[in-house]
């Protein structure tokens, strides 16, 4: 355990900023407080307080946001095993819906034991992927490659497979569970409007056709067929 004594609402905010800055180069204060529904004024309070840690936990400097330090980093990367190693247990062994494991996921990443989390690991054959299709950390805490082609991306007569949906909306899940819209799920992409950006596409093995607004092909990642 590289964690220490971190308590629960730090660890919430590392792993928060980690997922901020897979995408932007850094994390904004109202970036954060958005994410974790808490005020601006909190957010700049707690990221001060975590670039003052030994070592130091956060990278900030004001107006410009902040990032992690590699300590940090580790940091938010073992949560996130925990994390997602735990939904995909829930999901795989005890049967629960992809939709229904994420907030119980949160409760229990910040106290499951390091040998805890090695059982899971073994008896799920060392997974390197959730139920939503993310990547686990490895057990050295390295973050597998993933496709970062977002759907709203293809254009007809692009055929592609589901590699992950990145939403915890659980209502949204139900509804691409649904429609067969799932992770290793093959799609043919057979209309875009480019005024309104929606995609008309077909799941193979299925006749139904189904229209997608950005909202929604903005969260699906694929791997396109070349």
């Amino acid at each position: 355990m590289i964690r220490k004594s971190l308590t629960q609402p730090i660890e919430d905010y590392l792993k928060t900023i980690y997922m901020i800055t897979r995408s932007h180069e850094r994390a904004t204060t109202n970036q954060i407080a958005e994410a974790l529904e808490v005020t601006p004024a909190s957010v700049t309070g707690m990221i001060k307080k975590l670039s003052r840690t030994n070592p130091p936990l956060v990278e900030y400097q004001r107006h410009r946001g902040v990032v992690l330090t590699p300590y940090g980093n580790q940091v938010a990367l073992e949560i996130l095993r925990h994390h997602r190693l735990i939904e995909l247990f829930l999901h795989q062994i005890l049967g629960f819906e992809w939709d229904e494991v994420h907030e119980e996921a949160d409760r229990l990443e910040h106290v499951i034991s390091e040998e805890f989390e090695e059982r899971m690991a073994l008896a799920l054959g060392n997974p390197s992927i959730d139920p939503h299709g993310d990547p686990i950390p490895s057990r050295d805490l390295q973050m597998p490659e993933t496709s970062n082609r977002m759907l709203i991306e293809l254009r007809p007569p692009q055929q592609a497979t589901i590699s992950r949906v990145a939403s915890a909306d659980a209502e949204l899940l139900r509804y691409l569970s649904s429609r067969g819209l799932t992770p290793q799920a093959r799609l043919y992409v057979l209309e875009y409007s480019p005024f309104d950006y929606n995609m008309t596409i077909r799941i193979e093995g299925q006749e139904q056709i189904i229209v997608l607004g950005p909202q929604i092909t903005r969260q699906i990642y694929v791997q396109p067929e070349d």
